[in-house]
C-alpha cells in the first residue's frame, strides 16, 4: 500500500497519468511542463516581460519565472513617479523558495503599480500576463524595446536554461 501511494505520489509530481487499463500499450504517458510565453510581448533574459501599449508599457514577471519561484507570497513594488532603469532593480517577489529582485525592461517612470498584488500576490502565479502584472512605465527610450526577446527567443532561452 505504502509503495502504491509513493508511486502515486511520484507520478504526479512528474506529471505522468494511467489511462487506467492494463492493455499491451504502454498504459502511461509523459507531458513535460512547459511554460506559457505569449507573442506580442517582449522579455528579458532574467524573465521578465513588458507588453508595450505605445505611452505605456506594462511589466511583470514571466509564467517561467513564476513557475520556477513557487508560491508567490509577498510582492515590494516603487511608488508611482519612480524612475526605473533599463536592468536596474524595480522591486522584489518573495515566494515560499526565495526572494528575487525583479528588473525592469526598459526605463521611464512607474506610472501606475499593481495594488491587488499586495492583498493577493499570489495572481503572479496564476495570471503572470494579466492579473499579475506589477507596473506600467511611460518609457523613456522606447527604442530599448529592441534589444529585448521576442516569444521564439525567450522560449528557446528557457529550455536552454532549464538543460543546464
Amino acid at each position: 500500500m505504502a509503495l502504491r501511494l509513493w508511486a502515486s505520489s511520484a507520478a504526479n509530481a512528474l506529471k505522468i497519468s494511467s489511462s487506467g487499463a492494463r492493455a499491451v500499450a504502454p498504459a502511461y504517458s509523459i507531458s513535460r511542463y512547459f511554460s506559457t510565453v505569449l507573442d506580442g510581448l517582449k522579455y528579458t533574459s532574467s524573465h521578465e516581460w513588458v507588453k508595450n501599449d505605445g505611452s505605456v508599457a506594462t511589466i511583470g514577471i514571466s509564467d517561467h519565472a513564476q513557475g520556477h519561484l513557487g508560491e508567490v507570497v509577498f510582492v515590494e513594488l516603487p511608488e508611482a513617479g519612480t524612475k526605473v532603469s533599463q536592468g536596474g532593480a524595480f522591486g522584489n517577489v518573495e515566494s515560499v523558495k526565495a526572494t528575487s529582485d525583479v528588473n525592469s525592461p526598459i526605463s521611464g517612470e512607474v506610472v501606475e503599480v499593481n495594488a491587488k498584488l499586495t492583498e493577493t500576490p499570489g495572481l503572479i502565479n496564476t495570471s503572470p500576463y494579466e492579473d499579475g502584472w506589477m507596473i506600467k512605465v511611460k518609457p523613456s527610450s522606447p527604442t530599448e524595446l529592441d534589444a529585448l526577446l521576442d516569444s521564439a527567443k525567450y522560449t528557446k532561452h528557457c529550455e536552454e536554461e532549464d538543460a543546464h
